[in-house]
């Protein structure tokens, strides 16, 4: 199944400013998912999607293909990362498919220094079996999912499933995962049509909790840093071949 690989990387981000390409245990952040997607294989290509200079050179000087500025209009605080993914892929329809063409791709985002190869070759393994046409990395909800109570404006708490599921015993409740935002696999026509549906189609990579950690804070980064720290990766060794 031919494949590439896209990351989505704008140069606004606000909470951490240029998180994308700061410095993450010796090397820029972005340098983490395209050293997994690049050891991994199975890309025939490793996109960066991207409307900064500065992050298309760091990207490139890692080993990633940059070969367009993502639109101003696809990088703002309000556009979802899958929409710039879209850009991405239908740019390699036009400009990289004409004698094979792209059947799946592999959504990288560029914060993900804990993703793994070893995860993006499973996805690409399920995306593989009858009837499957995206996965998505997910880390198995450790709570009683059924207990979550929502807070109000108020003050108030209020169960968000009804009460005869708020009551279940533990042991009772169903097996749920979240998303884990590091990958998501797509078979090309699938994503053209529906994007980022979750069906009866959709297939999880079940990845462990302590390499899913989505970086929004500097809380967050110091946090993944520690994990990182533990899982041995510095200047670009063990990103989990």
């Amino acid at each position: 199944m031919r494949s590439i690989a896209i990351i989505t990387a704008r140069g606004g981000s606000k909470r951490i400013p240029r998180k994308n390409i700061r410095l993450f245990r010796g090397l820029p952040m972005i340098a983490w998912p395209i050293k997994a997607a690049l050891a991994a294989m199975i890309f025939d290509h490793v996109l960066v999607s991207t409307d900064d200079v500065e992050i298309a050179e760091v990207a490139r000087a890692y080993g990633a293909e940059v070969p367009f500025l993502r639109p101003a209009a696809l990088a703002d605080d309000f556009t979802h990362a899958h929409k710039a993914a879209r850009h991405g892929l239908e740019w390699a329809i036009e400009n990289l498919s004409a004698a094979d063409p792209i059947e799946a791709f592999c959504h990288i985002y560029p914060t993900a220094p804990l993703l793994s190869t070893r995860t993006i070759r499973e996805g690409l393994r399920l995306l593989g079996g009858k009837g499957v046409t995206n996965v998505y990395a997910a880390q198995r909800v450790s709570f009683p999912i059924y207990q979550v109570v929502e807070r109000r404006q108020d003050g108030t708490l209020h169960p968000l499933f009804p009460p005869e599921k708020f009551t279940l015993r533990s042991q009772d409740m169903p097996t749920c995962f979240i998303d884990a935002g590091q990958m998501y696999w797509f078979r090309t026509a699938h994503f053209l049509k529906h994007e980022t549906r979750i069906g009866p189609d959709t297939a999880v990579v079940e990845v462990p909790q302590e390499t899913a950690l989505d970086i929004d804070t500097e809380e967050d980064w110091t946090f993944a840093e520690k994990l990182a720290a533990l899982h041995g990766r510095e200047d670009g060794e063990g990103h989990g071949v």
